[in-house]
């Protein structure tokens, strides 16, 4: 009786295979971890923030069902390896992205963090920075302020698509984006400026 529970359990999947469609969802809480080391490293050197602690009175997660049960069983038949292969897991440690991240830690101890902390240039909202008051700097130093934001600008944009094309999903370059402009808010210095959503600019 067992064997033929077990051979249409087989046939039912056999059946069912062709119709299980497997999405690539956006792996958000990898983006965010990758987001928070990279920012944390060019702006601090001291890598992503601490996680919070867990909390010891939550409720144990469930097991997953033992093999042998036929839930189980189907689900192996339904998603096959070559199909778990495809969750997401991003991949940010590339030459090109060591690369910029360098040139942006340089440049941050160099002269964009004075920038910052003068209230010159700001964070925006879409991950890239701005001149916010130009006046904040000596004429004679204005170029190299704006050849400095440029530069920078160009990096950013550089290390976002960068990310997604690593990844083979260059659709995920405006979220890693998203989530990079998010976080570099989040790691900005007491002082600092931003920008919110609707394109105001607020003090850190």
């Amino acid at each position: 009786m067992r064997k033929l529970a077990r051979t249409t359990l087989a046939m039912l999947a056999v059946m069912l295979v062709g119709c299980v469609t497997i999405n690539v969802y956006f792996p958000e809480a990898a983006a965010q971890k990758a987001a928070d080391q990279f920012i944390g490293t060019v702006l601090d050197g001291s890598g992503h923030k601490t996680p919070p602690a867990a909390d010891k009175n939550a409720p144990a997660q469930d097991n997953p069902p033992p093999a042998h049960q036929p839930s189980a069983m189907l689900l192996d038949l339904l998603v096959p390896a070559a199909y778990a292969a495809d969750v997401p897991n991003l991949r940010v440690q590339t030459p090109a992205v060591q690369a910029i991240h360098d040139r942006m830690r340089a440049r941050f101890q160099g002269s964009l963090k004075a920038l910052l902390d003068s209230g010159a240039v700001g964070f925006t909202h879409d991950g890239m920075v701005a001149m916010r008051d130009a006046a904040k700097v000596p004429l004679s130093a204005r170029a190299q302020a704006n050849a400095t934001v440029a530069d920078e600008n160009r990096d950013r944009a550089a290390l976002y698509r960068e990310i997604a094309n690593a990844n083979n999903h260059p659709e995920w370059e405006a979220q890693i984006r998203a989530t990079f402009a998010q976080t570099w808010i989040e790691h900005a210095h007491a002082g600092w400026y931003y920008q919110d959503a609707s394109g105001a600019w607020r003090r850190k």
